[in-house]
């Protein structure tokens, strides 16, 4: 077992990192590679982290590896414990292996690689939101043309895509009345919403588009007639037509059930990210296959209807695929993570240094 990759780790959990509250763990980080590695630091103007590293017996062309800094919630006083082979949160925490797994592996292949490429290493902020610090990164500071994304669960598979993904804003606004004297009076807003909700086919929509309704939030009193609801939902499609067309479904939808009830709905809608692959056949995709391979797994290769910053990369001409890191339940208080994993991990990385090295 590797003491330092597992200390690097508790260390890194163990400071919050909340997205949009990243910005501590954001300077430590920035400050173990300035140290360490004599790397050169930066943050762009929202505030990622950008690191150069050059080349280890290698004068190749730059290559890109990507990490985000932040964890979902409950993500607040993590304290990790190590259980055998398995790390998990000893509290009602997340771990943080998503993605602080993958930042700990990579340090950890840079100390231990005979060689590797000049390296661009960013780790972004509030990925778990939608993806906002890759979408707001300063790409001017970036010179690599290809990359990969340290930022997978399980580690047999080499993720070659993504969807596009809409992010759709519910206002409804109705009437207010008492509930018990003059009820009448009213238009629930809350009713409207719901009337909109129950008409959406909600989940796999088909074998490549979902939907769902993440938050729904209304009223003040229990005894008002509520006349503000507030409805946040998605949808996603590795067809980027059928993305904006079930995105015009559901502000329809929504239209209609406000309507219907003589409310009012204000409805916005954002396209986070478009839907993006890259051929299997690229030689990007064969260096991580040739990694997987190497610790003794058999590759796969898949697109997602999950986002990672590797979309955001692609889409602006760095051709990048996503790799595991061993995580496992991920998002969930039962999150957790094989140190053996962590080590295989460790291992493809310095396969990759070492395939792009030449």
């Amino acid at each position: 077992m590797s003491d330092a990759l597992v200390s690097t780790f508790f260390e890194l959990v163990r400071i919050d990192s909340e997205s949009g509250k990243e910005d501590e763990f954001l300077l430590y980080l920035k400050r173990l590679l300035e140290e360490e590695f004599k790397a050169d630091c930066r943050l762009d103007r929202y505030g990622n982290l950008i690191s150069s590293f050059p080349g280890k017996d290698s004068s190749a062309l730059p290559v890109l590896f990507g990490c985000h800094a932040d964890t979902v919630s409950p993500g607040t006083g993590i304290e990790p414990v190590l259980e055998g082979d398995t790390i998990r949160s000893k509290g009602e925490t997340v771990l943080g292996a998503d993605n602080k797994a993958g930042i700990a592996e990579l340090i950890e292949a840079i100390r231990t690689a005979d060689r590797h490429p000049p390296l661009e290493i960013v780790v972004t902020k509030e990925e778990e939101t939608g993806l906002k610090g890759s979408r707001n990164l300063d790409f001017s500071q970036i010179t690599a043309k290809v990359g990969f994304v340290v930022d997978g669960d399980v580690l047999d598979t080499v993720v070659i895509g993504g969807p596009s993904h809409m992010l759709i804003d519910v206002e409804i606004t109705g009437k207010a009345a008492h509930a018990g004297m003059e009820p009448e009076k009213g238009i629930s807003a809350i009713k409207a919403a719901s009337f909109g909700i129950a008409m959406l086919k909600e989940g796999r929509v088909d074998d490549e588009t979902t939907v769902n309704v993440g938050i729904i939030q209304g009223g003040q009193a229990r005894n008002s007639v509520p006349d503000k609801a507030e409805v946040k939902a998605e949808c996603r499609s590795l067809n980027h037509e059928k993305c904006l067309a079930q995105g015009e479904l559901i502000k329809a939808v929504f239209e209609v059930a406000a309507r219907a009830v003589g409310a009012k709905a204000k409805i916005e809608s954002e396209l986070a990210y478009k839907a993006v692959s890259i051929p299997e056949d690229t030689k990007v995709v064969e260096i991580a296959k040739q990694a997987v391979a190497s610790v003794g797994i058999t590759p796969k290769v898949k697109v997602i209807c999950g986002g990672t910053d590797a979309s955001i990369y692609n889409e602006k001409g760095i051709q990048c695929v996503v790799i595991g890191t061993g995580v496992q339940q991920e998002h969930t208080t039962d999150e957790c993570i094989a140190v053996s994993d962590m080590e295989k991990a460790v291992k493809m990385i310095r396969r990759i240094f070492n395939e792009t090295s030449m």
